[in-house]
């Protein structure tokens, strides 16, 4: 967030609808660079860099979206069943864009 003017701005970063990553946030360059660690999926959004001095204000808007390969919420477990045994699979999977579910039954799709 880069903005020139005389007297220097003094620069706010906030995240729209919630609030900046609790112990993820640093600052860099005299608050110019909002630096966010470890970031998951709930750090999706607008940030918003607002710089103001005694003149007035102005602001920027950033979106960020944070992409995901796929992982499992629940992994499916082999089950060993006697015959006339009802089984349940169990598939649960999450990422950004959220993946598709396929089940095959030895390498042939159900």
């Amino acid at each position: 967030c880069f903005c020139f003017s005389r007297p220097t701005p003094v620069i706010r970063w906030i995240k729209e609808g919630g609030e900046l990553p609790a112990n993820r946030t640093f600052f860099e360059n005299f608050k110019k660079t909002l630096k966010i660690i470890d970031v998951s999926e709930a750090d999706s959004g607008n940030y918003k860099c607002i710089a103001r001095n005694m003149l007035g204000s102005v602001h920027h808007v950033i979106s960020v979206t944070v992409k995901a390969a796929p992982y499992w919420i629940t992994a499916p477990r082999n089950l060993v069943l006697s015959p006339g045994e009802d089984g349940t699979l169990i598939c649960r999977a999450n990422g950004n864009p959220k993946p598709n579910i396929s089940w095959l039954a030895n390498g042939v799709p159900i």
